[in-house]
Parts: structure tokens; C-alpha cells; sequence
């Protein structure tokens, strides 16, 4: 270890064991320095970044990001450490690449079923305003409008009820209640992406 550096005395060098159980952390990226960089370079960027985000720096300093900072550097500013965290390193990488790809997963579904609640009460909307006597959509017709089968909506189908955004007519007709179009005029933003959706769809006719 090259003496002068600002180094939390609290920080201990994370023991090797648990450097497996940080796959979010790639100790290269939080020094901004290639797999490759020599010895120097690492203690380099690492004195210029601990400058930069050390707690005591009103302007730029970072106490998360400079207690990383510090962790990397106590593991690849030690060459027996670097060479061990190393060997494992391309598993970590494997790691975070499917921690990361679960995350975009489950963010996109989630994003998909808001999209989907929308359109359901974009259509129900466009329906009972523009045909007041008949307001209600038969569940089929509502099938082919979405594009989706009955049972990849009967969560949607299900929120909706529980939420009272829509209801059912004694013919078994779906319609949007005041409260769905409370809720659906006060998502505008999300109603923008809905519109591409609809906008080539017309009210159905019953």
C-alpha cells in the first residue's frame, strides 16, 4: 500500500469470501481503469478519485461512492488479492449480467401491465363517451382490441375491479366508472404511449 492516501480508517479490506457476495460491484469500473492497468495507474486514479469524492470535500464529495473507491482499491492496489479476485472475476460478471437482465425483465413486465390497464380503460373511455347509451364492451370484443387472449387478462381484468375503475353490466358488459376515468385523465404521461396503441382502434360497435 502506497502511504499518503486517504483511506477510511474505519474500512478493513473486504476479506476474499465476500468479495463473491457483491456481484453488482466490478472493482475495475469503480476505478474507472482497465483489467490491464499496472500497479502506478491504479494507485493514480485511485488518489484522484478519492480526492474528488472523499466525505471531507464540500463540493464533490460522495461517502457511498468513496467507501467503493476504497474497497476496490484495497483489493487490486494488492497484487495477491487482485490475482484472486481476478480468477473469479468473470463468474461475478456472469452474475451481474443475470441479476441485470432479471431486473430489465421484471421492469419491462411491470411496465407492459401499466400499458395494458390503460389501454383496456383508454377503449372503455373512448366507448361510453362516444356511445353513452351503449357504454359497455363485451370481454371478446375487448380480446380482439387489445390483442391479447382472455387469459393473459384476467389480472388486468382483475386490478381494475378491485380498484373500481371498471364494472360489469347485468349483460355481462365491461364499462369504465368514474373513478377509471379519474384515474386514466390522471396518467397523462402514460397515456401518450397508450394512444400509439389505440389510435388505429375505433369504439366498438354494439
Amino acid at each position: 500500500m502506497h502511504e499518503g492516501l486517504m483511506l477510511c480508517p474505519e474500512d478493513e479490506p473486504p476479506k476474499l469470501g465476500e468479495m463473491a457476495e457483491k456481484p453488482e460491484l466490478d472493482y475495475y469500473e469503480v476505478l474507472q481503469i482497465s483489467p490491464n492497468a499496472d500497479p502506478d495507474t491504479v494507485h493514480r486514479v485511485y488518489r484522484l478519485l478519492a480526492q474528488r469524492f472523499h466525505p471531507d470535500n464540500q463540493s464533490t464529495g460522495d461517502a457511498e461512492r468513496f467507501r467503493a473507491l476504497t474497497e476496490a482499491y484495497h483489493v487490486l492496489g494488492d497484487p495477491e488479492r487482485r490475482a484472486q479476485y481476478d480468477v473469479h472475476r468473470p463468474e461475478r460478471q456472469q452474475e451481474r449480467a443475470h441479476l441485470l437482465s432479471e431486473t430489465l425483465r421484471a421492469q419491462n413486465d411491470v411496465e407492459s401491465e401499466q400499458l395494458l390497464r390503460l389501454t383496456v380503460l383508454e377503449l372503455l373511455y373512448a366507448q361510453r363517451r362516444t356511445e353513452p347509451r351503449q357504454p359497455g364492451v363485451y370481454f371478446g370484443d375487448l380480446e380482439g382490441l387489445v390483442g391479447r387472449p382472455r387469459e393473459h387478462l384476467e389480472f388486468t381484468m382483475w386490478y381494475l375491479t378491485q380498484k373500481r375503475f371498471i364494472d360489469r353490466t347485468d349483460g355481462s358488459q365491461l364499462l369504465i366508472t368514474a373513478d377509471g376515468v379519474d384515474h386514466l385523465e390522471q396518467s397523462q404521461s402514460v397515456r401518450q404511449h397508450v394512444r400509439r396503441l389505440t389510435a388505429a382502434r375505433s369504439p366498438v360497435a354494439v
